[in-house]
């Protein structure tokens, strides 16, 4: 394994990268792990309080009259894990498995989204004979937790009039546009009461693949959170509900959820869950062909939530919108969405978190928030906005776009496509903060990003860091 990552300077940060705990909040060990880096090389380097990353380097011999050029990708991951695996993301690396012409983690997200466009920013720094524009390499934090980082970025520090972001998964497509987003929470308080001789059980939704809340909202992948949900609807009135929790973030489609339950009708549990099982084969047979429900006896638990508490909670979770809300059918792209992500009953409040998306601002504000600002109303839950950021709206003309296009066709042969996307990038943060920018994204091919399962394509990381030096070759 080691000579492959040895292949190249790009594989070779990336290793170094992935020895770096880097969920998102915990970005300070990576953050200066890159100034290190940049002083100990000479390179002018800026840290702001958020740890977001600046690092200049001056245009090679005969670019010095080129226009700057900003390249940027984020420090944080995703951090999921498969059922039953031992990973501490504060504290542990992640560990890479190379099959073929694959890099895996181990059990674990790999965090080549963003880690390998960090490593091909390094590479490109560290190249002295590379031939390239007066330099801006921007590393952010927070990217994955509502974009945080780029948010508490001062623009005024920056002199670039071209950005090229590297947080792209799609070689030989290139991202000219994406939609907006905002994370809302509903909470609602719970109440309890006692509970007498009934058995306890756990319900757990689990197999299904999850995903991107974003790039696979519309691959009609279960909602864990969703069906868990639909089953209990179907049980209510033969159970108390103890605790209900499904999902880990807000822009992961969740793929396992559970409910603590107590009920005295064990022969009726059993018939629903094994009739629910046979709908799931049917309605995710190509989608999720693993998803499956179980029920596990546990220890007798003696309180519950009211029957108020309990039918509130089981009617918000099947009334509020998830899923694809618009897509336009011309270009096959999804315009807005939403993803019931993250249920969670351990405090003295339920808490039920989305993110929603749309490339149209309208899609987000006067429809899906306020369509879930009324069911919360109506139900008795506290309505709350948290994080957004903004969309950036695809140009009809993009020098950087058709410049890198051209490369592409003329490195590979390969005919190129550019398209706008339904996941978020933080090019429309940048935009606003840097005047006349002209952008575009690209990036290696990955697999299965925010999943256990995630996985990139050597060859192509090969083949996309060449197509970057190519193109600012051409830059001038």
């Amino acid at each position: 394994m080691d000579d492959v990552l040895k292949y190249s300077k790009v594989l070779n940060y990336f290793k170094e990268i992935s020895k770096i705990p880097r969920e998102s909040g915990n970005e300070a060990g990576i953050s200066n792990y890159l100034v290190n880096m940049a002083k100990t090389e000479g390179w002018q380097v800026f840290q702001d309080e958020s740890y977001n990353v600046l690092i200049k380097k001056p245009a090679s011999e005969g670019y010095e009259n080129a226009p700057v050029v900003l390249l940027q990708g984020h420090m944080d991951m995703v951090c999921e894990k498969s059922p039953g695996v031992v990973h501490d993301f504060q504290k542990d690396p992640i560990k890479l498995n190379i099959v073929d012409d694959f890099i895996y983690a181990d059990g674990t997200t790999l965090g080549a989204d963003n880690g390998i466009g960090m490593a091909m920013c390094l590479a490109v720094l560290k190249d002295d004979e590379l031939e390239h524009p007066p330099l801006e390499v921007l590393f952010t934090t927070g990217e994955e937790k509502g974009m945080k980082g780029i948010q508490a970025l001062d623009g005024n520090k920056f002199k670039s009039s071209i950005l090229i972001n590297l947080d792209s998964e799609g070689e030989g497509v290139f991202t000219a546009g994406c939609a907006g987003a905002l994370r809302i929470a509903l909470h609602l308080p719970l109440r309890k009461e006692k509970i007498y001789d009934k058995q306890s059980y756990r319900i757990i939704v689990c197999g299904l693949k999850g995903g991107h809340s974003g790039d696979d909202i519309d691959k009609g992948r279960g909602n864990a959170n969703k069906i868990l949900g639909r089953l209990l609807l179907d049980i209510k009135d033969y159970i108390s509900l103890c605790s209900i929790k499904g999902g880990t973030k807000e822009n992961v489609i969740p793929s396992e959820a559970e409910a603590a339950i107590a009920s005295k009708n064990e022969d009726i549990l059993k018939e629903k869950i094994d009739k629910w099982n046979e709908i799931l084969k049917k309605e995710f047979l190509f989608s999720d062909p693993d998803a499956v429900i179980k029920l596990e006896k546990c220890c007798n638990i003696n309180e519950a939530f009211n029957e108020d508490t309990k039918c509130k909670i089981i009617k918000a979770i099947n009334m509020l919108p998830n899923g694809v809300n618009t897509k336009n059918h011309k270009i096959n792209l999804v315009i807005s969405s939403s993803n019931m992500a993250v249920i969670d009953t351990e405090t003295d409040r339920a808490v039920i978190r989305f993110s929603i998306r749309s490339s149209i601002k309208s899609n987000i504000y006067d429809d899906l928030a306020e369509r879930i600002r009324m069911i919360a109303d109506i139900l008795g839950f506290e309505y709350e906005e948290g994080s957004s950021y903004p969309g950036w709206e695809y140009s009809q003309n993009s020098y950087i776009r058709e410049l890198c296009m051209k490369a592409y066709e003329e490195v590979t042969g390969e005919k190129a496509y550019a398209e706008a996307i339904h996941a978020g990038l933080e090019c429309g943060y940048l935009m606003e903060k840097i005047s006349n920018l002209d952008a575009v994204s690209f990036g290696p091919q990955l697999y299965d990003i925010h999943t256990p399962n995630e996985h990139v394509v050597i060859s192509s990381i090969e083949k996309t860091y060449n197509l970057l030096c190519e193109v600012l070759k051409k830059i001038r």
